[in-house]
């Protein structure tokens, strides 16, 4: 099945292909979102142990399916070889850095908010922080396609399809982690689906603008990709760790962290 996915793909232009495996992303985040559906509030175990999983899969996905063929794709040896994939990453950390001081946000715990103040509801603050932290995914899974594009062998069909699937797998518990709060806030159960839902519409939008990107300026390929690689690390150690440690429960998350760096790790290398 996997093979007959692969080969489907490869018959799509990369620009279209990309779409197509973020909207498959942005439907696991709607599928996530669902959940709202059957249950108006999560155990906060299970919701932490979830968020965790996402860290780990980000964190896996940004070395091997980002950083790695970035500096494999990198003429030279040495300190040259590492330098756009060096400067690539710093950009990135430094655009989600940005984001969070420039547009009004608020965390998944609802008690803190980041940037200007803002007269914002607090539905709207949660959804746009949920909505920027997804910009770096799209974009990571574009790039790689347009990779596919210049016929690069770092970069592959393959590689950007389970790329997209580990997105698509720490998206479910995104979509889990917006809509849920939202309906024990009392807002609707659709209205918590569609905002849950709403929060990863970006991604097929990052995702085009990357592939086409890359396909124009074929020397930003391994920029684009530490770009990428920058920002998801930066949404991990700035968002998802520091959220699932507040309530004494460290241990439930951190092995939820490492059974989805190890997911990540497995299909990338396995299949990638």
């Amino acid at each position: 099945m996997f093979e007959n996915l692969i080969s489907l793909l490869s018959d799509i232009d990369p620009v279209m292909a990309a779409l197509y495996a973020t909207l498959f992303t942005w439907f696991v985040t709607a599928a996530g979102a669902s959940v709202v559906f059957f249950f108006k509030s999560m155990n906060k175990k299970v919701l932490n142990a979830m968020l965790g999983f996402t860290g780990g899969v980000m964190v896996a996905a940004s070395f091997w399916s980002l950083l790695a063929p970035a500096i494999a794709m990198t003429p030279g040896d040495g300190f040259k070889q590492v330098v756009p994939a060096a400067v690539g990453f710093v950009m990135g950390a430094l655009f989600l850095f940005s984001l969070d001081k420039v547009l009004p946000h608020l965390h998944h715990n609802f008690k803190e908010s980041e940037g200007p103040k803002s007269s914002w509801q607090r539905t709207t603050l949660l959804v746009l922080a949920i909505t920027l932290h997804n910009i770096p995914e799209g974009l990571a899974v574009g790039v790689l396609f347009g990779g596919v594009a210049l016929g690069l062998p770092e970069a592959s069909i393959s590689g950007a399809v389970i790329l997209a699937i580990g997105i698509g797998l720490q998206n479910f518990p995104e979509g889990v982690a917006v809509s849920v709060p939202l309906r024990r806030m009392g807002l609707s159960r659709r209205k918590s689906f569609f905002y849950g839902q709403l929060s990863a519409i970006v991604e097929p939008i990052a995702g085009v603008l990357g592939a086409l990107a890359v396909g124009f300026f074929t020397p930003i390929l391994p920029y684009a990709l530490a770009f990428a690689a920058g920002a998801m690390i930066y949404v991990v150690v700035e968002e998802v760790i520091p959220e699932t440690q507040q309530d004494g429960h460290s241990d439930i998350p951190t092995l939820g962290f490492i059974l989805g760096f190890v997911i990540m790790m497995s299909l990338d290398v396995a299949l990638g």
